[in-house]
């Protein structure tokens, strides 16, 4: 728990131990934390270096621990100032990087990242920068997801035969319960994931050859990825968390859902649907923005083209 501020597991251990005893000598802590004297001892220099023990003045060999309100309290501060200054940091060169990139080189777009740490640190990079969405295609049950950010959008899509396969349900029901939205289609094109809308990865190995991937800036490229996306994701069935597993959503709206929809697309608001249905306005909303997920769109314009496409609604006769 400690490893924040920059203890491994023996020096933490080392550390509590002091604080249980108040001081102790080298020896008898050694036997406590069943370490070689030596190894003990370094535990505790460690701690001498960030300010949590001390040599005792009244008895060599013997050692003391700092209080923990107080020793472990500037310890956080200081990690705090230096993380703020690392996020400084981090945004100037942001922006160096979008007034330097605003016409990037055409081989500057793509990157081949190859090897299965590199890959691998490469994906944690898009996932965890995300600062608004994460859009995410899993073909295969051994890939890990992962959580985005906090407060970022999280679309994922799982092939059906992933779902199904051993350990491809790990972290659906923390995920679900996070309120992401995740789906399932019968078959993923390709493992892809894009962090908000400029910045995509794809993969260019079979999954049993040694990893790497294509990185793809903002580009004709990308888009053409983010529409890949967008098709699988409109086919897609939303996930939901059921007895004993997962079930899929439906794959149409329900009756009431298509009254909502009808008299949506007749201009009424959702105020006299609520009326005229004898609905909560918040129930007529929640149906209408569920509606919108199941289509993958963001907009109710969108959703009134999707509904016609599909068949959920009939246009007049006469038009």
């Amino acid at each position: 728990m400690l490893g924040a501020i920059g203890l491994d597991a023996r020096q933490e251990s080392a550390y509590r131990a002091l604080v249980a005893l108040g001081a102790a000598e080298v020896t008898d802590l050694a036997h406590r934390l069943a370490l070689p004297e030596t190894d003990t001892e370094r535990a505790l220099r460690r701690l001498e270096q960030q300010g949590l023990a001390a040599r005792s003045s009244a008895r060599r060999g013997r050692w003391v621990a700092a209080p923990p309100g107080a020793a472990l309290g500037a310890l956080l501060t200081q990690q705090r100032q230096e993380l703020e200054q690392a996020e400084a940091a981090a945004a100037t060169l942001a922006r160096e990087y979008r007034a330097e990139a605003a016409e990037p080189a055409v081989h500057d777009l793509v990157e081949v990242v190859t090897g299965a740490v590199a890959v691998a640190n490469r994906f944690a990079q898009l996932r965890l920068g995300a600062a608004e969405e994460l859009c995410v295609l899993v073909a295969d049950a051994r890939t890990d997801a992962g959580p985005a950010g906090p407060g970022v959008v999280r679309r994922v899509v799982i092939e059906r035969e992933a779902l199904a396969a051993p350990g491809g349900t790990a972290g659906l029901t923390a995920e679900l319960a996070r309120g992401e939205r995740v789906r399932v289609v019968d078959r993923v094109p390709s493992g892809l994931v894009v962090a908000d809308r400029a910045l995509a990865m794809v993969p260019l190995t079979a999954r049993d050859t040694d990893p790497a991937a294509l990185v793809v800036h903002g580009c004709g490229l990308l888009e053409s990825l983010l529409g890949l996306f967008e098709a699988v994701w409109r086919e897609a069935l939303p996930l939901r968390p059921a007895a004993g597993g997962y079930e899929e959503g439906a794959c149409g709206p329900d009756a009431t859902d298509l009254e909502i929809l009808s008299l949506l697309l007749a201009g009424m608001t959702d105020a006299r649907v609520a009326k005229r249905l004898e609905l909560g306005l918040r129930t007529v909303q929640r149906r209408v923005k569920g509606l919108m997920e199941l289509a993958g769109v963001t907009t109710r314009l969108q959703l009134g083209w999707h509904a016609y496409a599909k068949g959920w609604v009939a246009r007049d006769p006469w038009e």
